[in-house]
């Protein structure tokens, strides 16, 4: 895959393990995994946060890209 890569984790289960938190076969969050770049809380995510999630990711992917060294 083509850089840049982000993984966002999209609501409480993905961020925390959310109810299933405990269980034999719940290791908590997929930050235990993968790291994540952008967590989205809610049970479920509203399509607001999700929305506006992705909106900072990509603001904060300009910021990065304006700052970088021109090759």
């Amino acid at each position: 895959m083509p850089e840049p890569k982000f993984v966002i984790a999209v609501g409480t289960c993905a961020c925390t393990g959310g109810v299933f938190q405990g269980c034999y076969n719940v290791k908590g969050g997929i930050n235990s995994v993968i790291p994540v770049s952008l967590y989205i809380p809610g049970c479920p995510a509203s399509p607001k946060a999700i929305i506006d999630g992705v909106v900072k990711l990509l603001a904060s992917l300009e910021a990065a890209e304006s700052k970088e060294p021109k090759k």
